[in-house]
């Protein structure tokens, strides 16, 4: 047993003879002697990711990192854990086999080397795919699964387990489809799933390099180039592993008749995001008014429209309501726009001069456009004056009107309050008339308790 457990470990055949040893030593001291080594050596390197990882989060760097140096430590963190515990668990091996044999150590150092090279490896996809892709959210997922993959080949149960999952198979016309068939098509699918999410990262970075390309139709492009990969390779996986699609076509075609009724506000919500995408009648940062709502527009996807008012409230608006709906675009092909606001002074004013105020306040203003210029109108005689209407023009709405409102409202109230210009308030004028002859005036009635 010895000289087997010196020798190198590099086949299935001498890892089912380290279980059978291990099953011959349970019970005995050794085994004990082994596991407590073993729960010891995981606890340490548990323990060294910790104190590792506190560390870091410790140290505010003075300067960013380069690229470079933050591959570096975030793929050290992976596999801090595997590599320091590999190193306990060789060095407690070395010692321990002075004194008896050490099979269960003998097979969890393989173990663990292949968990530190399996992280490492996800963690370089990932970072190929991108840091906010799908596989960054499942990425320890998919390294304990091909790590119990690998496990289970390193140890020699691998054929069993492929020979129980192939038992238990499913009949759909003439398709037989096994347990095992499904598992490898689930795995060749995100494998294509992972070269095509790297393939459209690759054409995303070259699309947001690009210059002279719109923001939108650079979006569109996005998202259309990963669709089309994404359903490429959905095709190309499932017949790689023996899946004929053309036996899932009627299930496909009554499924899809379902999800075309049951789903038909959301697929129409989704064209009308690409209508809108590709035909540019809103980018982002246009200012709008649809129905009710009226702000920026500061995301558009494929279902729906993000509409941020000027008080912080987001809007989600459905796509399918800005094609069926009139929009009013007030920044689409020029962010100028025009600014009424009404004035009213005394009959007994001196209009032309106070027409000559507000427009002096009003091109005071930095944010009056000095082309075209403010003008002030004579709009209208009213009940309790005459309203005056000042025209001005802005170059940015999208930061407001209540501002420059209330700045030219406060220094034209300074200006009429300084030059006498009085500015009229409601009031009701009540004229007592004689009776008329022959009408007898009405009898006083005392009200009594």
């Amino acid at each position: 047993m010895q000289a087997a457990v010196n020798d190198p470990i590099d086949t299935p055949t001498q890892f089912a003879s380290l279980l059978l040893a291990i099953r011959a030593d349970l019970g005995e001291p050794a085994m004990l002697w082994q596991f407590i080594v073993l729960l010891l050596c995981l606890g340490l390197g548990w323990w060294v990711q910790r104190a590792a990882l506190a560390r870091a989060a410790g140290r505010e760097p003075t300067t960013p990192h380069s690229a470079a140096r933050r591959f570096g430590q975030n793929s050290l963190r992976r596999v801090l854990f595997p590599l320091s515990t590999l190193a306990l668990v060789v060095t407690a091996r070395w010692v321990l086999a002075r004194f008896q044999t050490v099979p269960l150590l003998d097979l969890a150092v393989p173990l663990l080397m292949s968990l530190a090279v399996i992280r490492f490896v996800v963690f370089v996809l990932r970072q190929a795919v991108g840091a906010s892709g799908w596989l960054g959210a499942f990425e320890k997922v998919f390294s304990t699964f091909v790590w119990g993959v690998v496990a289970l080949h390193i140890v020699g149960w691998l054929p069993d387990v492929i020979e129980g999952l192939e038992s238990v198979a499913l009949t759909i016309g003439g398709q037989k489809l096994s347990l095992w068939m499904l598992l490898q098509g689930v795995a060749m699918v995100l494998l294509t799933l992972l070269v095509a999410m790297w393939a459209a990262g690759a054409i995303e970075r070259r699309l947001s390099d690009a210059e002279g390309i719109d923001a939108s139709l650079r979006l569109v492009l996005m998202r259309v180039t990963k669709s089309l990969l994404v359903l490429v390779a959905f095709l190309v996986a499932l017949p790689m592993v023996g899946i004929d699609l053309t036996t899932l076509s009627v299930f496909g075609g009554a499924l899809g008749v379902g999800l075309g009724f049951g789903l038909q506000k959301i697929a129409a919500n989704y064209v009308s995001g690409f209508i809108i995408l590709l035909d540019r009648s809103l980018r982002i940062g246009n200012l709008i008014r649809v129905g009710n709502e009226r702000g920026i527009v500061k995301e558009i996807t494929t279902r729906y429209t993000v509409i941020r008012a000027s008080n912080g409230v987001e809007s989600i608006v459905p796509n399918e309501t800005l094609v069926g709906s009139v929009v009013q675009n007030e920044t689409f092909s020029d962010s100028q726009v025009s600014l009424p606001l009404p004035f009213q002074v005394g009959y007994d004013t001196d209009l032309e001069r106070a027409m000559a105020i507000i427009v002096e306040v009003a091109a005071a203003q930095p944010r009056v456009l000095k082309t075209p210029a403010p003008k002030a109108y004579l709009a209208s005689f009213g009940d309790n004056g005459i309203n005056l209407q000042l025209s001005c023009w802005i170059a940015d709405p999208q930061e407001g009107t209540l501002g420059i409102t209330s700045a030219i409202n406060m220094e034209v109230w300074r200006r009429f309050k300084a030059e006498g210009i009085g500015i009229p308030f409601p009031q009701h004028e009540v004229r007592v008339l004689p009776p008329l002859p022959g009408l007898v005036p009405a009898t006083e009635v005392t009200p009594t308790r």
